[in-house]
């Protein structure tokens, strides 16, 4: 045999192994111990309500929702909490799933790796059906894709103000997070880009920084913007969208180059999953005390 053909045969084993790996490899992203029920952690208590805005003064008026409250277990009601939101709130309040952001936040909380914070898990409104057997529009695109200050008011002028009577939460922007996945992502972006005087710390899942309804134009609006006090983390897949709003992989990537041009404290986990919440459920633990960092520093 020659060397050519041996040198031919042993690169095309390569080729075979690589492809092999990567195919195993992709989207293949598994929970580890922050995200499971630990024996000695306090477990706080998650609460589900509904919320239906005002007819006449509602920001988005007359939709109706679900959402959850949780609470941790080291809240006494004598200090303010901190407060981190969530869109698309049911899919990341449960103790089962691709997140189980409850679980993360029992356990980073009892290690003292995040602040004791109250969650606040949102769904996304829908308009109640207008005639007998109708069924309800989601409002969910409107509210998450649009890039004004809308979704911002909504939760400043209404839910956290009401969810203030009934518990102690902070007005620091220091000490407010939020997060979403997809449509989620961009609105959390929205919201502290919006009012980075109420929220400073941005988590986004598969954010979909792309045309549905004008997000696409974020980079070029952060590039010349002056820096805002957002710190901001970003996961994405090698295998996210691509269709007629855009390229989802290229429009994550486009993010973190604009929020690394203009200086901002940014992180961006870049893998090769898909449009769900694998890769995000996977990291949400590291991803959560990388965003608290500042008072797990005590700073």
């Amino acid at each position: 045999m020659s060397v050519s053909r041996n040198l031919g045969l042993a690169f095309g084993i390569m080729l075979s192994l690589v492809a092999s790996s990567a195919a195993w490899s992709a989207d293949d992203y598994k929970l580890g111990p922050d995200s499971m029920v630990q024996e000695g952690v306090p477990q706080g208590t998650v609460t589900k309500l509904e919320w239906k805005s005002d007819e006449k003064t509602g920001v988005f008026p007359g939709t109706v929702r679900d959402y959850w409250i949780y609470v941790p277990k080291q809240y006494d009601g004598s200090q303010p909490a901190c407060v981190m939101v969530f869109q698309d709130g049911g899919g990341y309040a449960g103790a089962t799933g691709q997140f189980r952001a409850t679980v993360v936040m029992d356990n980073l909380i009892h290690k003292k790796e995040m602040p004791v914070t109250i969650g606040v898990f949102i769904n996304p409104g829908n308009i109640p059906a207008t005639s007998e057997g109708g069924k309800p529009r989601s409002n969910r695109s409107f509210e998450y894709d649009t890039v004004s200050d809308q979704y911002s008011r909504f939760l400043l002028d209404e839910m956290l103000p009401a969810i203030g009577k009934d518990y102690k939460l902070t007005t620091e922007a220091r000490g407010r997070a939020i997060c979403g996945i997809s449509s989620g992502g961009i609105c959390a972006w929205t919201v502290a880009w919006h009012r980075p005087d109420a929220f400073s710390k941005v988590l986004s899942h598969v954010g979909s920084f792309t045309n549905i309804r004008g997000g696409h134009v974020y980079p070029a609006m952060i590039r010349k913007t002056e820096k805002k006090p957002i710190r901001v983390f970003l996961q994405d897949g090698s295998g996210d969208l691509d269709n007629l709003h855009g390229n989802w992989p290229l429009a994550n990537q486009d993010m973190a180059a604009a929020l690394k041009f203009a200086k901002y404290d940014y992180r961006f986990e870049f893998g090769d999953g898909g449009h769900n919440g694998k890769h995000g459920g996977a990291i949400l633990p590291e991803s959560m005390k990388w965003l608290w960092r500042d008072y797990a520093e005590g700073k």
